[in-house]
């Protein structure tokens, strides 16, 4: 592909899948995270603008997930330099701020963060990325049937732990106060 055509092939590529993966990344991490992150996958869509499929959002999300990974890694390694650090010379305590989401919107949460990761991960890229099966495959890197058989087991995991919690889901019905 010649220089100018490159060009043009990822300004279109980054029209497209720039608000979304924004979005993807913002649920996922803190908001300087997320830019740094998101630079990071343009970069390698620019790098790989040849690689990006025709449809190219469900491609962008598996990278978007690899960078955020690395950075998380990175983060990680820093709180451990830190944690050293703070050993040595040890920071003054601060309270913890109050939380801002409700009591649903915690619950969904707490239940998200009691299953695995990849389960967690998988139903965010539903629910919250709003993918199909066959789009959760391409970003995952597994089959079509494997996503949609893993979807399913995801949510009954995720049904099972709102209920331990006593929340049920959303579109459980119940029968309190009907009359047959």
């Amino acid at each position: 592909m010649t220089s100018p055509a490159r060009r043009e092939r990822f300004e279109d590529v980054a029209a497209q899948v720039v608000e979304p993966v924004r979005r993807f990344l913002a649920r996922r991490t803190d908001h300087a995270t997320a830019d740094d992150v998101l630079a990071d996958t343009l970069l390698v869509c620019w790098r790989r603008v040849d690689e990006v499929p025709d449809e190219p959002l469900p491609w962008v999300y598996g990278v978007a997930r690899n960078c955020l990974a690395n950075a998380e890694r990175g983060a990680r390694r820093q709180q451990r330099v830190a944690g050293r650090i703070a050993a040595v010379d040890p920071p003054p305590p601060s309270a913890p701020g109050p939380g801002e989401d409700g009591p649903d919107v915690q619950a969904v949460t707490d239940a998200l963060d009691a299953l695995p990761a990849k389960d967690a991960e998988l139903l965010r890229l539903w629910a919250w990325e709003q993918l199909a099966p066959a789009e959760i495959a391409v970003v995952l890197d597994i089959t079509a049937n494997a996503a949609s058989i893993r979807l399913h087991r995801a949510r009954e995991k995720l049904r099972e732990e709102l209920r331990k919690n006593g929340v049920g889901a959303g579109h459980e019905e119940t029968t309190e106060g009907r009359k047959p």
